[in-house]
């Protein structure tokens, strides 16, 4: 598990851990939930072409920052052989957030159903 994800009020917060905040330039990430579109476990992703690097850290097996691909800017943060949550977002800097988390299939239901709750 690279990331802490939580929902708090009306906001998902992504912080990655330990080295990751150095490795993605990124010490938190807060989205409020009405920019969240959807949430899946994708294990395939990680063999998706992940576009230009910037910035942040890519060696064989790990991914972690911004990487841009066809104008549109994703934020990965996640270790092969974790199963990542994809996260859909729209109006933010990013469009997605490619995240490792201990229980991906458990935080996907719990963002999807925050969405719903709205």
């Amino acid at each position: 598990m690279v990331n802490r994800v939580t929902i708090v009020g009306r906001n998902l917060q992504i912080e990655p851990l330990g080295m990751d905040r150095v490795w993605s330039f990124t010490g938190k990430l807060v989205i409020p939930m009405e920019h969240v579109l959807g949430a899946t476990e994708d294990p395939g992703i990680l063999d998706d072409a992940k576009g230009l690097r910037a910035p942040g850290l890519h060696v064989p097996g790990k991914w972690s920052g911004t990487f841009i691909q066809h104008g549109e800017k994703t934020f990965w943060n996640v270790v092969r052989p974790e199963r990542p949550v994809v996260i859909q977002l729209e109006g933010e800097r990013y469009s997605r957030l490619i995240l490792g988390v201990k229980n991906p299939h458990e935080l996907a239901n719990l963002i999807n159903a925050a969405i719903i709750g709205q």
